[in-house]
Parts: structure tokens; sequence; C-alpha cells
């Protein structure tokens, strides 16, 4: 059964530790989540952006997929399914198609139409029992052909937002999609604990979790962080894996070529990477 993000996340920041948000891309994406979370009594949320929706023919399919799969493999854990980076309308879509969860991007608006828009939505989603979650800032790099700089979020902003009553809050904090470059200066410390001042007890959200230092993703942790965002490092590890594979010649031998053997390998590697980060982020045994 899918559940909103809200009481989980809200357990994680009284908790100190974070729920890893892993986005999905396929069959073997949603199982390698879902399954890891299970065997780590892990709540998890299965992040979808509007790219990776249309991938899969639409945010229906998608939904209809992991209501599927929760109950085909006896999922027991926690499981949120939420819109990653969500344009006002494919809030609207998500919302229709059945997700529990979602999140509207007004990053790049002015803040008085961020406001506007968030605040409609917020509405929308819990007269529903959906969580929402809203951004400040921006986060660098490029999702979904829309392309960040990566400026800082402002706390007063911030605090703006959180006050419409989202369920969780993603502030750009030097974060970056995708792989980090050698000269990243790192995490802004100094911005998160400013932000996290203004919102109190408000969940915060890392985005682009991939490739930064344990050290800090523990410190974001302790600034209030409860959500962690991770894509890039499954897809790394996933296409390292079936490019061994090949390369060994294995899809020459027998019926190696089958796609269930095929993509075996990538499908571990995938569940070793999140097993990781769950024990990273301190979700372990919180179902």
């Amino acid at each position: 059964m899918l559940v909103s993000a809200k009481e989980m996340l809200q357990k994680a920041r009284e908790g100190k530790y974070a729920v890893g948000q892993f986005n999905i891309n396929n069959l073997e994406w949603t199982k390698a989540v879902l399954l890891t979370a299970e065997e780590m009594k892990s709540p998890v949320i299965l992040g979808v952006s509007e790219g990776a929706g249309k991938y899969m023919t639409g945010f229906g399919t998608v939904a209809a997929m992991v209501k599927a799969m929760i109950q085909e493999l006896n999922i027991t854990v926690p499981v949120a399914l939420h819109l990653d980076h969500g344009t006002y309308d494919g809030c609207y879509k998500c919302i229709k198609a059945g997700f529990s969860s979602i999140m509207f991007d007004g990053s790049h608006y002015p803040i008085a139409e961020n406001v506007e828009k968030t605040t409609e939505l917020v509405h929308v989603a819990h007269k529903l029992g959906l969580s929402i979650e809203a951004e400040v800032g921006s986060i660098g790099g490029e999702e979904d052909g829309v392309v960040g700089m990566g400026e800082c979020a402002d706390p007063n902003e911030c605090k703006m937002i959180a006050d419409l009553g989202v369920d969780m809050l993603a502030a750009g904090i030097g974060n970056i999609h995708g792989k980090y470059p050698a000269n990243w200066p790192g995490l802004s410390f100094e911005t998160l604990a400013a932000v996290n001042e203004k919102v109190g007890d408000m969940p915060l959200v890392l985005h682009g979790g991939t490739g930064i230092p344990e050290d800090m993703i523990k410190k974001a942790i302790s600034l209030g962080v409860a959500k962690i965002n991770v894509n890039t490092e499954c897809q790394l590890s996933f296409a390292a894996a079936t490019r061994e594979y090949i390369e060994a010649g294995k899809d020459q031998q027998g019926k190696g070529y089958d796609p269930r053997k095929l993509l075996a390998p990538g499908f571990e590697a995938i569940k070793a990477t999140v097993r990781e980060k769950i024990e990273l982020f301190g979700s372990a045994n919180k179902a």
C-alpha cells in the first residue's frame, strides 16, 4: 500500500536519520528498490521524474506497476510514490494517476509565483491525503531539460514557502544533479543551518545525493535533512555491471542474451547501491 511521505519524514527528522528517495526508470529499478527496502526494513520513497514517467508510457502505468508490485512482492514497509521536480501540470497528472506524493518545483519562478502555485497545490494535495514537496533556490546541473546553476536558497524565501504548509522543503545549498566535478566546493552548511533555523521542524530535502562525501551527508542530516535523493549512482552501478557482463561475453554463453539474465547483474548492482545508501542514511529498521 502506498502512503504519504509526511509521517515517514517527520519520524526521520525527529530521529536524526534520512529516508532515501531512489528514482525509478523501469521494472528492474522498481523491483530492486522495493526488495532492498523490505530486506532492510526501511521506509522508502520511489521518485519519478516527468521524463522517466513519459519513458514508462505515463504516470498511470507507473502507479499501476508500483501498486501491483507492492502487493505481489508482499512489501510491508512504508512506500511513497513521489513526483520528482514536477511542473504545475505534471503535479495534477500524478494526482490523477494515483501517486501518494508530489513535488512542485517552482524554484525557477519569481518567489511570488512560486508561492501562488505552491499554495494551490498544497490545498489540493492535502485534501486528497498526499504529501507535497516544494523547492527554493536551484539544484545545479540538468534534470529533464531544466538547467540549474546551483544558487543557494534565500532562508527568508524558504520560510515563506514552508509557512504554506508543505510537508518537505528542498533548498539549494550548492548541491548538483549528476556527477560532482572535481572542483566542487562542497555543500553550504552555512545556508543549510540558516534555512533550518527559519523553518523549524520542517523536514528538509537534499537533492543530488550521488557523490556527496559521507561526512557531509551525516552533517546535513544533523541540520534537518530528512530526505536524500539518489538517482545517478544507481544508473552508474547498473551500467558498470551490465558492461562487465557483456564485455566478459556472458551474453553469448547459453541463453545469456535473455533479458532476465542480461539485466540481472545490473539489478543486483542497484540493490547493492540502495543497501549502501540506506545504511548511510540510517533508515534501516525504521519501518
